[in-house]
């Protein structure tokens, strides 16, 4: 964050925009219909934000609270990786070490597997079939594989590429590293991350499979809009021998926590050499070489100017993504209880609105500048007509308009000055539109803002989401 403020002041300007980013993410989960989503925001080691919207069970009606439980996929890589980290610093394996050493069904049958490294395995290069020649365990048209199962899942035209050759993502691989850590530790998997990560790091609402004796808590999955225009409830599964590459279960608050130990400098789980280990690019996902890429257990990218790590998840009805900055230390999270959810779309949307909030240097006449009559709060407020919706938010030191349902926050922003107590002056922006020209704003007696006419002349008055829409309507059941 090169134009970021020093940490206090940051933490400032964050906490200053999360009233407008809570206003944004409940328009975005009104649009698109998403029964349920939290969100968590972290920042030096602290959750500073935490939150709930829709339902856990849109059937019933219970409402989605911080601490219902998400099945959260493939952040469970991040999981195993850990472990592994753990078990090397420990002395206890070598990252390269071959997996045959560990799981001898892969030597015995004579596997090209069998001499892939730990560390190869954890990079996903060791040329792994994704998830078999028969996946539809993922369609839940089956239940996911037992040990047995998986070891004949990778010998039956397992290995589909030399390795150390590419980067080829694979589940079958992360789940034979579940099988590693067992060996290794002398525990059976899930064992090991309870007692040796969950429970260090106090991570209540987090296990590594399916839980029955907490099954009230977790939130319902649904499908998604692809072949259908209502949404469909899902069962939860134990995903049995594959837990340690999908079978984690969370919430958004407690992945903060476990991602902020992994910040450098922060937590005592692994050294931050081990963390650097971890996170550094491996591989990229494309071509280019600045590409989102993989590191060992960690997807690395690039996000609104910001190296960061973290990973996605997506589970029969759930679909989740972390991010993180490891030397910021800023961590967001969010989880979503349909296929196809938007947690991606709102992770680098909070990122980036939280980014412009800390960047002092930003384009824009600064709010510390309007004039000394005008309460500058009083401006802003969302907007509509029948041409769409408008947001004035103030964001960090600037005021801006933004177009709530655009996919990004900022992809389309103007940038407003503060002329009086009831104009402001669109500054800059897509000269398409009406740059140059005024939002006038219309008060009642007790000053309270009525309209405001905006672009082209028109005018728009002040909307909020529904709150007395049916949950089944809201949620895309009905």
């Amino acid at each position: 964050m090169t134009n970021a403020e020093p940490s206090a002041a940051a933490l400032d300007a964050y906490r200053g925009v999360l009233p407008y980013i809570a206003d944004w993410v409940a328009y975005k989960v009104w649009q698109l219909r998403v029964p349920g989503v939290q969100v968590a925001v972290g920042y030096q080691g602290e959750v500073v934000w935490s939150a709930a919207y829709g339902y856990a069970d849109v059937e019933a009606g219970r409402r989605l609270t911080e601490h219902d439980l998400f099945r959260i996929a493939s952040h469970s890589k991040t999981f195993t990786a850990t472990a592994l980290m753990l078990l090397a610093e420990r002395g206890q394996l070598r990252l390269d070490d071959t997996v045959g050493t560990y799981v001898p069904a892969l030597v015995d049958a004579g596997s090209p597997i069998a001499d892939a490294t730990v560390r190869e395995l954890m990079e996903h290069g060791a040329g792994v079939l994704r998830d078999g020649l028969d996946g539809d365990y993922w369609s839940l048209a089956r239940p996911f594989p037992d040990e047995d199962e998986l070891l004949a899942l990778v010998l039956d035209q397992g290995s589909k590429v030399p390795v150390g050759s590419s980067f080829n993502y694979s589940n079958l691989g992360y789940s034979l590293l579940g099988m590693v850590v067992a060996a290794v530790s002398g525990r059976p998997y899930n064992d090991y991350v309870r007692e040796e990560i969950i429970e260090p790091l106090g991570l209540r609402d987090t296990g590594p499979d399916w839980d029955p004796t907490r099954a009230d808590d977790f939130v319902v999955g649904y499908t998604g809009f692809h072949v259908d225009r209502t949404r469909s409830r899902l069962p939860h599964v134990d995903t049995r021998a594959m837990a340690s590459a999908t079978g984690f279960h969370g919430t958004a608050e407690d992945l903060v926590r476990y991602f902020s130990a992994h910040v450098i400098g922060q937590g005592e789980l692994l050294s931050d050499h081990a963390k650097r280990q971890a996170q550094r690019r491996a591989w990229t996902a494309e071509d280019d070489p600045a590409s989102r890429g993989y590191g060992m257990g960690f997807i690395v990218d690039r996000v609104a100017g910001h190296d960061v790590r973290g990973h996605s998840g997506g589970f029969p009805g759930h679909i989740t993504q972390s991010l993180f900055d490891p030397t910021s230390s800023l961590v967001i999270s969010v989880m979503t209880n349909a296929a196809a959810g938007p947690a991606t779309l709102l992770a680098q949307g909070i990122l980036r609105l939280l980014d412009a909030a800390a960047d002092t240097a930003a384009p824009g006449d600064a709010l510390s500048d309007a004039p000394d009559d005008v309460d500058v709060d009083t401006l802003t407020g969302r907007f509509a007509n029948p041409w769409g919706v408008a947001d004035i938010a103030r964001i960090g030191d600037r005021l801006l308009e933004i177009d709530p349902s655009a996919p990004g926050p900022l992809d389309s922003v103007t940038r407003l000055t503060v002329t009086g107590p009831d104009t402001v002056r669109m500054s800059s922006g897509n000269r398409f539109g009406s740059v140059d020209e005024d939002i006038r704003y219309t008060r009642d007696d007790d000053g309270t803002v009525t309209a405001i006419r905006a672009g082209g002349g028109m005018s728009m008055t002040p909307w909020a989401v529904p709150g007395d829409e049916s949950p089944a309507v809201a949620a895309g059941l009905a």
